[in-house]
């Protein structure tokens, strides 16, 4: 089975280069409305059998266009296990404030997953998103079908971690696919009910028909 991990558009503040995290939540931009609509069409070919968000509102907007996109009857499912990594205090900071301020964590988050202490913080650790990460992708696997596809919307910092970790990447090396776009499409696919995974498509963004630039990725 397949799951379709999809990043949420993008927001005000990935637009003002800031940490979103677990708990801030900045608005989509009216481009993100016009991406998920595009990101629809190019997934209208596919029969999904389910469809699931993280919490934040964020996400559940991408989700809830995509569904109206696809004139999908599915019913969105939020679950927690797809939330955004807590950042602690480092969110709502901009990225030169947060440096400033964190400069270790910052290095850390991004360069030495393995190193980074986000408990320092107020926030979480990479093992801890992994862990619940691998903990959705293993119950999807198990609830549905062999050939069914499933649609998971969360976001970019969590699904760097959620799905290096399905993948079996050691932590030091668990971005070694780099960053994910905003309304990116990236496809795992396990065959052995969620014991191993292998990924199909990996931060596909064709479908938006334009370049993509460095706040897309932010």
């Amino acid at each position: 089975m397949q799951i379709y991990f999809v990043r949420h558009g993008k927001t005000e503040w990935n637009l003002q280069r800031r940490f979103q995290g677990a708990h801030g939540d900045s608005p989509l931009l009216p481009q993100s409305l016009s991406d998920i609509q595009k990101l629809g069409g190019f997934l209208a070919g596919t029969k999904f059998a389910g469809i699931y968000s993280s919490p934040l509102k964020r996400a559940k907007a991408t989700a809830e266009g995509l569904v109206k996109t696809l004139s999908c009857p599915l019913a969105i499912k939020v679950d927690d296990r797809l939330r955004e990594f807590d950042l602690g205090a480092m969110e709502g900071l901009t990225f030169a404030e947060a440096q400033t301020n964190y400069p270790k964590q910052v290095t850390d988050i991004w360069d030495h997953p393995e190193k980074y202490d986000g408990h320092s913080i107020g926030g979480e650790n990479y093992s801890e998103v992994i862990a619940r990460g691998k903990s959705f992708g293993h119950d999807i696997a198990l609830k549905f079908k062999a050939d069914d596809k499933v649609i998971a919307v969360s976001h970019g910092a969590a699904l760097g971690a959620i799905m290096g970790g399905l993948l079996g990447y050691p932590l030091s090396d668990i971005r070694r696919n780099g960053g994910l776009s905003n309304t990116s499409l990236t496809v795992l696919e396990t065959k052995d009910k969620g014991k191993t995974f292998d990924a199909l498509v990996w931060n596909e963004t064709g479908f938006l028909g334009r370049k993509m630039v460095n706040s897309d990725s932010l």
